[in-house]
């Protein structure tokens, strides 16, 4: 027993045990430095790739992404320019145009406010924020699933071309995404490390504040939560409430030092929207077109992998998949469809997206070099080619403000005989030239109500001579695209009108809107 004893030492003080040191990377002290240098090697990656980004993308998209902010900005800081009809009835807030007339006001205070700061700022610094939501999605994903997931989640993230084609352009919806992305950072999915209600709240209510629409994609998260919530009651008065009156007191303060009055915007929006239907006057689509069209045109490629990655991740990410299929029946239901308005559902698809590629194995590199290549040659056709013209016809006509003002030569004077607000306006020539567009605002249920450029497009000639019944009040220059022309020629050649530019515009003609863009001017 005593040999027993002195073998193991029972009884006797134990010595100090001394461990070995480990030099694996993965116990060194070196490897916090390391996960960030990694870290910083992604956000170098990701601002560069959006920055290419930003200047490869030279087409137009939709009116909104200048009539609903650069323009209100021009005016805000300016003060000359035009605003919509939204903007007399109080539907549009002031929070989002607000952010690029502060940039605009730096630029005028350093008097650096060339047209091409103008245009190109306000695009940069939206390229950055989309950056940092990039770098904000990959370090959520990181948190959640593999190094190797995450990697094919990413890249997916990237290389979508409608991520491309939107997130550098100055509209509501990519901002709404941008702080979906962001929220998504903070939000308690299940095995996030990152999750804090406040932030993540936050970032919700300035998304509805820049589109009340936001609301939608929120709505089940919103729910999730609250469902799997301990305390829902100090949830509800110490995070939704405070969070929620805050952000409406600060909309209605902006708003109302614009407006000059008490308004609300959100509820003048669904006022407009939904109650008086305002938004089909815009189009409407069948029920079914998000699901048959809208949808596989926006994911793109993807769709297969989309697919695949829901069977494969259908459990663990279901509050994400079943907010995919929720914006979609909601914004089904509402007559006026357009791509952009589920835009902010995509990054949600992307993780599906990655976990499908991560498990091809053997055929991985193959798919993702044919994900690749199809979206990039989608990516570079509409950023660079289609749906420029409108763009280009801009520059040429910034070019009028040289001569406009040489007191020797008459003033310009512009008249687009175009669809309403197919071109930007004067956050593209950034001069008090005389500009006029075909007005073609909603019925309000005012009386006498005519709407300008449906009267026009009736009889294009008739309406032409008698807006202008003397050459005296005929304007300098018209724009108008190609299928115009055979319409007015007669009207073109009685009042020597001379064609000095043909833009082009698109592959894809449709309707009014014509493959090319033509510039008369009066001689």
């Amino acid at each position: 027993m005593e040999n027993l004893r002195s073998r193991l030492k029972l009884g006797s003080k134990a010595k100090d045990v001394k461990l070995r040191k480990r030099r694996s990377l993965l116990y060194s002290k070196e490897d916090g430095r390391l996960l960030n240098h990694g870290l910083l090697k992604v956000v170098v990656f990701t601002v560069v790739f959006r920055l290419v980004n930003c200047v490869l993308v030279q087409t137009s998209f939709v009116p909104d992404e200048y009539w609903q902010s650069l323009e209100v900005a021009h005016r805000m800081v300016f003060k000359y320019g035009y605003l919509t009809w939204e903007w007399k009835a109080g539907i549009r807030g002031f929070t989002f145009p607000l952010f690029f007339a502060f940039l605009y006001k730096i630029l005028h205070l350093l008097n650096y406010d060339t047209v091409h700061l103008l245009i190109w700022l306000p695009r940069v610094a939206q390229a950055l924020l989309a950056a940092f939501a990039d770098v904000k999605f990959y370090l959520l994903i990181r948190t959640l699933e593999t190094e190797d997931v995450s990697r094919w989640t990413f890249f997916c993230h990237l290389c979508s071309w409608f991520s491309w084609f939107c997130c550098t352009r100055t509209l509501t919806n990519t901002a709404e995404t941008t702080l979906t992305c962001l929220a998504l950072f903070y939000f308690p999915l299940p095995g996030s490390k990152t999750y804090s209600s406040k932030k993540y709240l936050s970032l919700v209510a300035l998304a509805v504040l820049v589109r009340p629409t936001a609301l939608i994609v929120w709505f089940p998260l919103l729910m999730c939560h609250f469902w799997q919530e301990e305390d829902k009651l100090r949830l509800i008065t110490h995070r939704y409430i405070p969070i929620g009156i805050l952000a409406v007191l600060i909309s209605a303060l902006i708003d109302c030092l614009f407006y000059e009055k008490w308004t609300l915007v959100q509820l003048n929006f669904i006022k407009f929207n939904i109650l008086h239907g305002v938004a089909d006057f815009y189009g409407s689509h069948p029920w079914h077109w998000y699901f048959s069209q809208g949808f596989a045109v926006v994911i793109g490629p993807h769709l297969p992998f989309f697919l695949h990655g829901c069977i494969l991740a259908f459990r663990k990410y279901r509050i994400l998949l079943a907010t995919v299929l929720w914006t979609i029946v909601v914004y089904s239901f509402l007559p006026h469809k357009e791509f952009r308005f589920i835009y902010p559902v995509l990054p949600f698809c992307m993780i599906f997206c990655g976990i499908s590629l991560a498990h091809l194995k053997a055929w991985r590199r193959p798919a993702a070099a044919l994900l690749l290549v199809s979206n990039l040659v989608l990516a570079l056709y509409t950023g660079l080619i289609h749906q420029r013209g409108t763009l280009d016809v801009m520059s040429h006509l910034q070019g009028l403000c040289e001569v406009s003002s040489d007191s020797a030569r008459p003033q310009s004077d512009i008249f687009f005989l175009m669809p309403c607000h197919s071109t930007p306006f004067y956050s593209h020539v950034h001069c008090p030239l005389k500009m006029r567009i075909l007005e073609c605002p909603p019925d309000l249920g005012e009386d006498g109500y005519a709407e300008e450029a449906a009267q026009f497009y009736s009889n294009p000639l008739l309406w032409l001579r008698t807006a202008f019944p003397y050459k005296s009040s005929l304007p300098t220059h018209l724009v108008l695209f190609d299928v115009l022309e055979k319409e007015i020629s007669t009207f073109l050649q009685a009042n020597n009108f001379t064609r000095t530019a043909e833009i082009f515009h698109t592959h894809i003609p449709e309707g009014r809107v014509g493959g090319s863009i033509f510039i008369y001017e009066r001689h």
